[in-house]
C-alpha cells in the first residue's frame, strides 16, 4: 500500500510536470509559458547535478540501515567530504605551481592507516595471510588509481583528483571511527551520529578559518566535465547524460551497483539479515560485527563522494558560514533513503525530486515574480514535509538501532 502510494505520488508530480509544460508550449506569454521555458534541459542538467550529495548521502544511508546501524551523521560525513576535498586540492595546487608528491604520499598513508585500523580490528580476516593480503592489496589498488590518475590527467586536473579521493579516504575514517564507537563501545546511535554532524559542521569552518583566514575558502581547480562524442549531441537528453560532472556518472552507476549488491550478492543478503535477524546471520556463521563495520564504511565513502563531488565538482571552493554548503543535504537524503523504503533506485529518484525542486527554485527567482525570495527558497523544505506526511512511516529494519552480542563474545 504504502509502494502504491509513493508510485502515486510520483506520477501525480510528473503529470503536474508536464502538464506545466504542454500548456506553457499552448500559451506561451502565460506565467505557465514562462516556467515551461524554465524546464528545459539546462534545468534537468541542473537537478541531476544537484541531487549528487542527496543520493550519495541516501545510498550510503541505505547501506548503514540496512545493516542495523542507524548513521544520522551523513550530514557530518558531506561536510568533512567537501572541506577536506578543497583543502587537499588548495595544499597541492599552490602558488608555487602543482605538487602531486605531497598528495600522493598523503593518499597512501591514509589508505596504509584504514588497513591497519581494519587489521587491528579484525575486520580483514583471522590469519596474518589474509590481513597481509587484504590490507596490502587495498594499498596497492589505491596507489594503482593514483598512478593511473597521474598518467591520463595533466598536473593540475590529476591533483585535483587526488584531492577527490583523500576526501572519501577521510569520510570513510570518520565513519569509521562512528562504527567503533556505536559497534565496539555501543554508543547510543542516533546521538553519535548527531556528534559526528556537530563535530564537522564546527571543526570544518574552524579549519578553514586555520588555513584561509575566513570560513570560506578560496577557489580550486574542479573536476571539469566527461564529454561522450557523438551522444553528447544527442537532443534533449544529449547535453544532460553525456556532458556531465564525473560524479553524475559515478551515481548513474552507484544506484544499480547497489540495488545490484543489496539484491543479487551473499553481502546483500548479509547486510539485510543483519538488520533484520542478527542472530539467525550469526548462527548462520557470518560475523554480524564485520558485516555491519563493512556496511557503515560505505556509508562513509559514499558520503565522502557526495561531499567531495559538491565542492570539487562544479563550485570549485568550500563555503563554511551558516550550515556550510551542504546546508542540510545529508538531512534530505535520510529522508530520500527513507521515501525510497530504503530502495536505491527509490531513493534516487526521491534524491532527483528534491534537487529538482532545489533547482526549481533558483530559476523562479530570475522570472521576477511578485513572491518574495526567501518564500520560494522554501520550496524544497516545505514539499520534504509534505512528502513525509503523505507516504506515511516507512518500514524499517527490525535490528535497526540495536546492539548485537554474539553468544562467542
Amino acid at each position: 500500500m504504502k509502494a502504491i502510494k509513493r508510485l502515486a505520488l510520483l506520477a501525480v508530480s510528473t503529470l503536474a510536470v508536464g502538464a506545466v509544460v504542454l500548456i506553457g508550449q499552448l500559451f506561451p506569454n502565460t506565467p505557465a509559458g514562462e516556467l515551461a521555458n524554465v524546464l528545459d534541459a539546462g534545468y534537468a542538467a541542473s537537478s541531476l547535478r544537484l541531487a549528487v550529495p542527496i543520493a550519495f548521502a541516501a545510498l550510503g544511508g541505505i547501506f548503514a540501515e540496512r545493516s542495523g546501524v542507524i548513521n544520522i551523521g551523513l550530514e557530518g560525513l558531506l561536510i568533512v567530504g567537501a572541506f577536506t576535498g578543497v583543502a587537499v586540492a588548495h595544499w597541492t595546487i599552490g602558488d608555487g605551481g602543482v605538487s602531486l608528491g605531497p598528495g600522493i604520499v598523503l593518499l597512501l598513508v591514509l589508505a596504509a592507516l584504514l588497513a591497519i585500523a581494519g587489521a587491528l580490528l579484525g575486520l580483514l580476516g583471522d590469519s596474518l595471510r589474509e590481513i597481509a593480503v587484504r590490507g596490502g592489496g587495498g594499498v596497492l589498488a589505491v596507489a594503482v588509481l593514483a598512478g593511473l590518475t597521474v598518467a591520463l590527467a595533466g598536473p593540475t586536473l590529476a591533483a585535483t583528483w587526488i584531492a577527490f579521493y583523500v576526501a572519501v579516504l577521510v569520510s570513510g575514517a570518520f565513519s569509521l571511527l562512528f562504527a567503533v564507537v556505536t559497534i565496539e563501545y555501543r554508543a547510543d546511535q542516533v546521538i553519535a551520529g548527531l556528534a559526528v554532524w556537530l563535530i564537522a559542521l564546527g571543526a570544518a569552518p574552524f579549519a578553514s578559518n586555520v588555513i584561509w583566514g575566513s570560513v570560506n575558502s578560496p577557489g580550486v581547480d574542479t573536476l571539469g566535465t566527461w564529454t561522450v562524442p557523438l551522444l553528447s549531441q544527442l537532443p534533449a537528453i544529449g547535453s544532460v547524460l553525456f556532458d556531465a560532472e564525473p560524479v553524475v556518472y559515478f551515481l548513474l552507476v552507484a544506484t544499480p551497483l547497489s540495488w545490484y549488491v543489496l539484491t543479487q550478492t551473499s553481502f546483500g543478503y548479509w547486510v539485510r539479515a543483519s538488520g533484520e535477524n542478527p542472530k539467525a546471520l550469526d548462527t548462520a556463521g557470518v560475523d554480524v560485527r564485520r558485516v555491519r563495520y563493512a556496511a557503515v564504511l560505505i556509508s562513509g565513502v559514499f558520503s565522502g563522494i557526495g561531499g567531495a563531488g559538491l565542492s570539487l565538482g562544479r563550485v570549485g571552493n568550500f563555503v563554511g558560514s551558516g550550515t556550510t554548503m551542504v546546508d542540510g543535504r545529508g538531512w534530505i537524503g535520510i529522508t530520500a533513503m527513507l521515501f525510497g523504503n530504503y530502495n536505491p533506485f527509490g531513493a534516487f529518484g526521491a534524491s532527483l525530486l528534491f534537487a529538482a525542486l532545489d533547482a526549481l527554485q533558483f530559476r523562479l527567482q530570475q522570472l521576477n515574480y511578485a513572491i518574495p525570495d526567501s518564500l520560494i527558497q522554501t520550496v524544497p523544505y516545505v514539499t520534504v514535509i509534505v512528502v513525509l506526511a503523505l507516504v506515511g512511516r516507512t518500514r524499517t529494519p527490525d535490528a535497526a538501532g540495536e546492539h548485537y552480542d554474539s553468544d562467542e563474545d
